[in-house]
């Protein structure tokens, strides 16, 4: 009887000769073609880009060492601090990949090596990519995508995280007149220890958290009762209704808002105009706080609610008809059923939307930026207006104030915050 030891003996050196050298275990595999396949692309990859590669990784370490500094009157170029970072972003997600393929190297090499102890047949190189097409086509068709994803999506949300922990703002650490250093944990720190960014954070916050849950259950009851009335047996001409009331939703936003604008303006808006007439006061729809806030509110309300309509239209011709009529058995009244039937009902097979909408809302970035542009200005804030939410307050954080480490410190929360939100919901909802 053959020992364990001998038993795996070609598995161990094919795993050992490819851990030592890429390529190696393939040729002990007898795969010649495959082995120097391997051997050349690493050699290529090693030989080519080990500079570049350490290069890289210095300056993702250091974040630059001299900055650009002018010399008897000329501009001596220094590092860009920022660039430093994306070239070594990148340079430690392609040393990642290339690690990748040293590790499926040891493994491809052990799996041969493994086959060769059981007295298989080890597969040529043809083989292996006839192989390759029948059995990995799915995955290399998902290759392409995934490489975009990582380059396009990965990579900038990891930098903009990392930009948290920098020192990277207006006016003293601005590149490449100036170096940005790592801080750790200070922008946190300075986020919530500062008077002026804790009250801004926490009082755009508290809005931003209202404006979400107002907007979102508003829109989603005005919907319900809407489509409840049109869905009604005496109601007659229902298409003609239902066209009427989602022609709001099917104008483009950006123009619809931008007239909500003109329509509610203080000075010259024709809402103003209408009630002066009737003989009451102006109302400062965009210029009072809470009068801003309410506005946003009701605009927000006329460009959701259609779409809310056509899908509880939807939901409520689904709705088992004989509870209700159980329930007219019982002498239910009219609101009786809405709130024992209908209510939990469609709340039960609309849960996921209604977190996605509560999500979107909470970054609603368009309305608050067209509408108000965060104003009225608050002069307890920094760089945030009344009505700013946290996105906005994010944007101008970044393109206005240059305050691009808070900026990232603020999104990082931000993003926790409906991560949580969103996560614990869908568990405890029935309907997921």
């Amino acid at each position: 009887m053959q020992s364990q030891p001998s038993a795996r003996r070609h598995q161990v050196t094919a795993a050992v000769c490819s851990a030592a050298f890429i390529g190696l275990g393939q040729l002990y595999n007898r795969q010649y073609i495959k082995g120097l396949l391997f051997i050349v692309l690493a050699q290529l990859f090693f030989w080519n880009y080990y500079s570049i590669a350490w290069k890289g990784i210095l300056g993702l370490i250091t974040l630059g060492d001299v900055p650009t500094r002018i010399i008897r009157g000329k501009i001596v170029q220094g590092d860009h601090s920022i660039f430093l970072l994306i070239n070594g972003l990148i340079t430690l997600v392609v040393i990642l990949l290339f690690l990748g393929f040293y590790a499926m190297n040891v493994y491809d090499a052990k799996k041969n090596g493994e086959l060769r102890d059981e007295g298989g047949h080890v597969l040529g190189f043809v083989e292996s990519v006839k192989q390759a097409k029948f059995r990995h086509f799915p995955y290399l068709l998902l290759l392409p995508a995934a490489f975009f994803i990582l380059f396009v999506t990965v990579i900038p949300l990891v930098f903009n995280v990392l930009i948290a922990f920098t020192n990277y703002s207006a006016p003293s650490h601005i590149p490449d007149r100036a170096l940005v250093d790592w801080v750790g944990f200070r922008t946190f720190y300075d986020l919530f220890a500062q008077d002026a960014w804790r009250s801004t954070f926490f009082g755009i916050s508290v809005w931003n958290i209202i404006w979400a849950a107002a907007s979102t259950s508003t829109v989603f009851l005005s919907g319900l009762l809407l489509a409840m009335m049109v869905n009604h047996p005496q109601v007659r001409f229902k298409k003609f209704w239902r066209t009427v009331f989602i022609l709001p939703w099917a104008i483009p936003q950006f123009i619809s808002i931008l007239v909500f604008r003109v329509l509610l303006n203080g000075t010259f808006g024709p809402v103003n105009d209408l009630i002066v007439k009737l003989g009451f006061s102006p109302v400062p729809w965009l210029s009072d706080p809470t009068m801003a806030k309410v506005s946003v509110i009701l605009v927000n309300l006329w460009f959701s609610t259609p779409f809310l309509m056509a899908l509880m239209s939807g939901i409520l011709t689904t709705l088992p008809r004989d509870l209700y009529e159980a329930a007219d058995v019982d002498g239910a009244s009219g609101l009786q059923k809405f709130v024992k039937i209908t209510l939990p009902l469609v709340l039960m097979a609309t849960a996921p939307i209604f977190i996605m909408q509560f999500a979107f809302n909470f970054n609603n970035f368009n309305l608050i930026y067209l509408l108000t542009d965060g104003k009225p200005n608050n002069p307890d804030y920094y760089y945030a207006g009344s009505t700013d939410i946290l996105i906005s307050w994010i944007f101008k954080m970044t393109l206005n104030q240059s305050q691009f480490n808070m900026a990232s410190a603020v999104s990082i929360i931000m993003f926790i915050l409906i991560a949580a939100f969103s996560l614990w919901n869908y568990k405890r909802m029935k309907s997921v």
